[in-house]
């Protein structure tokens, strides 16, 4: 059981302050960028949009790996800064993601590139609004990722410290990246078995998401390899259980909550492991309709059409197995690295009341 500073109010404190952070860090960025007039405020009040709300899981795993792994509670305010800056980076993927796949919304809001357009619409400007939304999106996801970089930097934490985790920053940026870059390369083939849909899973978005987290916030209290390790040993298949529940969500989520419209994931033809499996699986016939519909518009018939192949195959169900055997790894790897290497007991207890919260969401 999580202690009771995290319970649900100690979470929304949590994601208050978080936000405090982002909030006060963009408020000295708009100062900074004033002398440029109104066309940077519109982008500042873009990123301000892109970094509000959400989950805050990696800045919760930042916060709670330092604590793991020895890390004082007198330096809080500063990992929390240093933690928000996680977000800033998930914000500028979020962005550029949204682009790469021609996605129209993101959190029920238009995506970025698609509000960018937009305005360019609406004023009748010159040149084509869809690049100029697209210009805008990629300008705004390579600033936030560059604020992230400045925002860690000056988190207040001594430097020796801040340094060794700014390397594991560089590492999960490169990694990010480059998943990224798999992903769409595997969308361009319109081909991919479930060994290389595991490997995009894994550096487009499992280690980002948590055990990179991990490893900055135990590099922020100056941990040793045997507690990154354990850390890993943790963090890695929770990743990848988080990303399968993501996946599972692209297909059969609902809109009303994740606030992007009914299977979308097969919209925009991702090849994701359950639709690998899915192919894998289901009868030759079923197999070829999945796959030709598989990146095309579609009504929401055909969305439920697919998603009955998909249910049928069995792949929904083996993927939901998969996530908890994962979990359940991941908890037991994090029981060991309590007995074996001294992780914090209270920490280690909140970060299993994430692991559920990560695993068994519906957003």
């Amino acid at each position: 059981m999580a202690d009771a500073a995290w319970d649900q109010s100690g979470q929304a404190a949590f994601r208050d302050g978080v936000q405090t952070e982002l909030d006060r860090f963009l408020d000295g960025q708009a100062e900074r960028l004033a002398p440029l007039g109104d066309d940077a405020q519109r982008l500042v009040a873009e990123a301000r949009a892109v970094v509000s709300g959400g989950k805050r899981f990696r800045a919760a795993f930042c916060h709670w790996g330092f604590l793991a792994a020895g890390g004082g509670e007198d330096e809080a305010p500063a990992v929390r800064r240093a933690a928000s800056a996680l977000e800033l980076l998930h914000a500028s993927a979020l962005v550029h993601d949204d682009l790469m796949d021609a996605s129209d919304t993101r959190r029920g809001r238009p995506a970025t590139h698609r509000g960018f357009a937009a305005e360019h619409r609406a004023a009748g400007w010159r040149g084509d609004p869809e690049q100029y939304g697209a210009a805008g999106s990629i300008l705004l996801g390579d600033l936030l990722l560059s604020w992230a970089d400045e925002l860690l930097r000056r988190c207040g934490l001594p430097w020796e410290r801040v340094g060794a985790a700014l390397e594991v920053f560089d590492l999960c940026r490169s990694e990010v990246i480059a998943g990224q870059f798999l992903d769409v390369s595997v969308q361009a083939r319109g081909r991919a078995d479930v060994d290389a849909a595991m490997t995009v899973l894994r550096y487009k978005s499992a280690k980002y998401s948590i055990e990179r987290p991990l490893h900055v916030g135990a590099a922020l209290a100056g941990a040793d390899a045997d507690t990154v390790a354990a850390l890993s040993a943790f963090g890695l298949p929770l990743g990848e259980a988080f990303q399968l529940r993501d996946d599972l969500l692209g297909v059969f989520g609902d809109p009303v909550t994740t606030g992007k419209p009914a299977g979308d994931d097969l919209v925009e033809g991702k090849r994701t492991v359950l639709v690998a499996l899915a192919l894998d699986t289901a009868p030759p016939e079923e197999a070829r309709r999945l796959d030709a519909a598989l990146g095309s518009p579609l009504t929401e018939e055909q969305v439920t059409e697919l998603r009955a192949i998909i249910e049928r195959s069995g792949a929904h169900a083996q993927v939901e197995q998969v996530i908890e055997e994962l979990g359940a790894r991941a908890v037991s790897s994090l029981a060991r690295g309590r007995e074996q290497v001294g992780l914090d007991p209270r920490a280690c207890a909140v970060l299993e009341s994430l692991a559920a919260a990560a695993t068994q969401r519906a957003l």
